[in-house]
């Protein structure tokens, strides 16, 4: 339980020492109103960092000559592995209801390390880790705080993929083979490693830009809506990855969507811009994560595997929020910890701690 409040704590009110909101107003500087100049995101204060300028290997390897579509394409999704600051940046730019009035932009600052699970030629798998140092009242430093974060594995010209669907449900959908030509998709998975959402789209490089862009994606409410707002049920919207010579930038473009019980869409609430600004740093401290994940992963193994066969198997998979109050990643986080802690015999609860989310 301590680890899940500590979770939610960092989830719900983590947000930059360096931020200053007092001007904010990209967007909406046309209407005085105080609540667009100070975006929520919480109070929690983090260290500053040592942002690293120099363009990395990984671009540097980006912008060989020479190179066939394929190779390229695989480099740019390798070049998102790195030790980086992110800042999360989300704000509502238009309505399309009676009395509309925009909500509070969004704001978050993170420290985290993408780790590589899996490369497979046409198959990449990166891990996403965080790792947090907060400064206490008195100008200290916490210990870290560490969370398996998302993980996004990208698969060349993947046919199949499970869609989010509205309502904690996932439906399969197979796609002709000159639709994905070229093409890579990427699915997303939240920090217990079940579904969150995928889609697919072509790389496109020119000269030093590198870009991927999905088509048209339905996703589940993140946590920094669904913890504040139920008055619509998904996002939908286009992400765009470009790769910087120091990082990688994530561009989304989403619409605020409420859906009918046969997940028809009713009617469009708002649009939504956001930003995620990966920027690779030196000089962290990442220890903690680090031994956290090779501490764990024979575990999170398992636990992958055994979401990967249920999505191979299933043409509709839809879960459980919470069972006895407590959410699937919190369970998953504990069997963890006590993995981690030496008790072996969490690996054998797995497929059945998974499978009493179910619903179909």
């Amino acid at each position: 339980m301590k680890l899940l409040n500590a979770l939610l704590i960092f989830l719900l009110s983590f947000s930059p020492l360096s931020l200053s909101n007092e001007n904010y107003i990209f967007g909406w500087s046309q209407i005085d109103d105080q609540k667009l100049k100070t975006p929520r995101g919480g109070s929690t204060k983090g260290p500053s960092v040592d942002l690293d300028l120099s363009p990395g290997l990984a671009w540097e390897k980006l912008q060989e000559k020479g190179i066939n579509k394929f190779e390229k394409d695989r480099r740019a999704i390798l070049a998102m592995l790195g030790e980086y600051r992110v800042y999360f940046d989300f704000m509502e730019t238009m309505g399309f209801t009676e009395g509309y009035s925009p909500s509070r932009p969004y704001q978050s600052w993170a420290t985290e390390f993408v780790t590589l699970v899996e490369d497979n030629r046409d198959f990449i798998s990166l891990q996403h880790i965080l790792v947090i140092f907060t400064k206490k009242a008195d100008g200290s430093l916490s210990k870290p705080m560490v969370v398996k974060h998302w993980r996004q594995d990208w698969k060349y010209q993947n046919r199949n993929l499970n869609e989010y669907n509205g309502f904690n449900r996932w439906i399969k959908k197979r796609y002709p083979s000159f639709e994905v030509k070229g093409a890579w998709s990427q699915s997303v998975y939240q920090v217990d490693d079940s579904p969150r959402y995928q889609s697919f789209g072509v790389w496109d490089h020119q000269e030093n830009l590198s870009s991927w862009r999905s088509k048209d994606t339905w996703r589940p409410l993140p946590r920094r809506e669904f913890s504040i707002r139920d008055d619509y049920d998904v996002l939908i919207g286009t992400n765009l990855k470009t790769i910087t010579p120091n990082g990688w930038v994530h561009e989304q473009n989403n619409k605020k969507v409420v859906l009918d019980e046969n997940s028809e869409v009713i009617q469009v609430l708002a649009k939504e811009i956001g930003l995620a600004r990966y920027e690779r740093i030196k000089g962290h401290d990442w220890s903690a994560g680090k031994d956290y994940w090779l501490e764990t992963s024979d575990f999170w193994v398992k636990v992958r595997d055994y979401w990967s066969n249920l999505l191979k198997e299933s043409k509709t998979l839809e879960l459980a929020q919470e069972k006895e109050g407590l959410s699937l990643f919190a369970k998953l986080f504990a069997m963890a910890d006590a993995f981690k802690k030496g008790d072996a015999g969490q690996l054998e609860k797995i497929n059945s701690s998974i499978d009493s989310y179910r619903i179909n």
